[in-house]
């Protein structure tokens, strides 16, 4: 069985879009659709139901999926291993993020401290990364939400509190402490669905029987800050971004409301294999955020 083929029905799977998946791949449109009939009929039976260039994985494809994940990161797995042995410690590391400006301050000290490694950088929803992470297609993810469930091992690295920003020339601003019902109106700045801020905030309104008046959302957490100084609504920050000098100036208030807080955890798969500088990094986060709350 052709392992190229095997490499672009997974990469189709996860898209569930041939466009999207040959974009990807960077090769033609025709050529994946070609490959994956070929597949098709080695196998016997169709692993997709199509609909024009969209595509659902079916019985057979969801089946057919878990197999051939398995094998591919137990090969992926072995050449690692194998690149271990040999002395090739440096290697590379695939890490993906909610956000990267996460990783901005533990990647600075980490490549100073390991320059020979390559570090490659996804920027992910909470979803795409446990789904990633359980494929082997990324080494480790550092989330803003839980993501766990087996085989997946989260460790807790900080803790942070969760703040109301509102722009500078906001009635709200000279307020110390607000509740939902004081915002319940309000034009909210929030990430799409599957990112943390997204998710605390519908969180939040929910528990207090009330929903979100959101306004405007986007896939990049870190420019949150910039659009609520803006003018263009309020919005939930983290306290790691009151020191952020580089950002718009906001209003920082208390939001009293139970469980206004971030946890950010680094998790990895249990079932795929380390390399020795994806264990460096892993330890050397560990420490990092230890020595930063200390």
């Amino acid at each position: 069985m052709d392992l190229l083929r095997l490499r672009y029905f997974q990469v189709a799977a996860r898209h569930e879009h041939i466009s999207q998946a040959a974009q990807e791949l960077c090769i033609a449109q025709p050529s994946l659709s070609r490959a994956i009939a070929r597949l098709e009929a080695e196998l016997g039976v169709l692993l997709f139901d199509r609909q024009g260039r969209q595509v659902r994985l079916n019985q057979f494809g969801t089946a057919f999926l878990r197999r051939v994940d398995r094998a591919l990161r137990e090969l992926d797995d072995g050449r690692l291993e194998l690149l271990d042995a040999a002395g090739l410690e440096h290697g590379s590391i695939t890490i993906a993020s909610e956000t990267q400006l996460t990783l901005t301050s533990v990647l600075k000290g980490f490549m100073a401290e390991q320059p020979g490694v390559t570090v490659r950088l996804n920027q992910l929803s909470a979803d795409l990364m446990a789904r990633q992470l359980r494929a082997g297609e990324i080494d480790l993810c550092l989330a803003s939400q839980p993501i766990g469930g087996p085989p997946l091992v989260t460790f807790e690295l900080v803790q942070e509190k969760v703040f109301l920003a509102v722009p500078v020339s906001h009635p709200l601003a000279g307020a110390e402490r607000v509740s939902l019902e004081d915002i319940a109106d309000e034009p909210i700045v929030a990430t799409r669905e599957g990112y943390w801020q997204r998710t605390l905030t519908d969180q939040l309104f929910e528990s207090a029987g009330l929903r979100p008046n959101i306004t405007c959302e986007g896939n990049e957490p870190g420019a949150t800050q910039d659009l609520i100084g803006a003018g263009l609504g309020i919005g939930l920050l983290p306290q790691i971004g009151r020191t952020a000098a580089t950002h718009t100036p906001v209003s920082w208030l208390e939001l009293d409301a139970p469980g206004c807080v971030r946890t950010l955890s680094l998790v990895w798969n249990e079932e795929s294999y380390l390399s020795v500088a994806a264990e460096r990094f892993r330890d050397f986060a560990i420490r990092h955020f230890r020595n930063n709350r200390e």
